[in-house]
């Protein structure tokens, strides 16, 4: 049942929110880091996100049919991090396309995900949230390109530190449902 899912793997999303929050406070605090040093450190982040993504992904196989759009989001993730850490000599134009194909695609998913679980969970509003947050950052960044590399380095760290955000309370939701399920249940005899 997916409620048992959400009851034992609320840590998850949380890891994911914090990693993404740490990435952004990273971008953000320092603007004087090289370009290529924000893809190793972008790669990274994302191998972290796209592992802990599969993960759930696969725990959450049996509980509900969708489980493949979760491992989608996860496996693009490794493939975009492996990608970042073979090339971190990236023109930054070429990273900037990178990373809003990336939020665009991860966000949709993360929205058709919402959609599909919101009969089975509270809160689903958050998923839906970072969603649409990473699909207009990715809009965002592709509309405006020439922008420069200090500003391509604060606008994603606020989208990770906003995507992060938005994943620790999706988290600390999922708990909340988790124990209210695991209350209602009626107790062995």
């Amino acid at each position: 049942m997916l409620s048992s899912l959400i009851e034992r793997y609320w840590w998850i999303p949380l890891l994911r929110g914090l990693a993404a929050i740490l990435f952004g406070i990273i971008a953000l605090a320092m603007p004087g880091i090289t370009l290529a040093s924000l893809i190793l450190v972008f790669g990274v982040w994302l191998l972290f996100d796209g592992v802990f993504t599969i993960f759930h992904a696969f725990s959450g196989r049996r509980e509900t049919p969708r489980w493949w759009m979760m491992l989608l989001e996860g496996l693009l993730a490794v493939a975009l991090g492996i990608y970042a850490l073979r090339a971190p000599g990236l023109a930054a134009i070429t990273l900037l396309f990178y990373i809003a194909g990336w939020a665009i695609l991860s966000g949709i998913i993360r929205i058709a995900l919402a959609f599909t679980l919101r009969r089975e969970i509270q809160g689903e509003w958050w998923m839906i949230l970072g969603g649409f947050a990473s699909v207009l950052f990715g809009l965002i960044m592709i509309a405006r390109p020439g922008a420069g590399a200090l500003a391509l380095l604060t606008i994603i760290g606020l989208w990770s530190i906003l995507a992060g955000i938005a994943l620790v309370m999706l988290a600390f939701k999922s708990r909340k449902f988790g124990k209210a399920l695991a209350s209602a249940r009626p107790q062995p005899a």
